[in-house]
């Protein structure tokens, strides 16, 4: 396994990995506005083959998790905690004290994943994501990176 930063070349494995792992997924484009943002991204990479992702932005001292996945065929095996730990080691090395996220507030699994990691939850954040109906965000953060 070696964790890397993404690059455009990996956008595709990327986009799969998303459609298949979320109900409303990011599109190629959002991924590659984000890279072209400046925003952070890195991959979990099994020689070619990406099992999973992250992407994030520092500005100051505040990190945000603005996505991470796990392909649904390397589910619970460890990675997830691997590009995490990536993320919030990689958002103090840039100067971060604290990363913020928001999470569906059904998304039990994630929630209890994020606390494992000392995230607090914050808020709610109401009609936050797109579906029928629209569901509520939960704001989490996590201090003293």
């Amino acid at each position: 396994m070696d964790l890397q930063l993404a690059s455009f070349s990996d956008l595709d494995q990327i986009s799969t990995i998303e459609k298949e792992t979320n109900e409303y997924p990011w599109s190629s484009n959002n991924f590659k506005s984000s890279m072209e943002a400046g925003n952070s991204s890195i991959v979990l990479k099994n020689k070619k083959n990406i099992l999973g992702y992250a992407f994030f932005s520092v500005i100051g001292t505040d990190s945000h998790l603005l996505n991470i996945t796990v392909s649904k065929n390397y589910q619970g095996r460890g990675y997830g905690k691997k590009i995490l730990e990536k993320v919030l080691f990689q958002s103090k090395v840039l100067g971060a004290t604290i990363v913020f996220l928001e999470v569906r507030i059904s998304n039990y699994r994630a929630i209890d994943f994020y606390e494992k990691f000392g995230f607090k939850r914050d808020a709610i954040r109401y009609n936050y994501y797109d579906g029928s109906p629209k569901e509520d965000a939960l704001l989490m953060s996590k201090q003293g990176l």
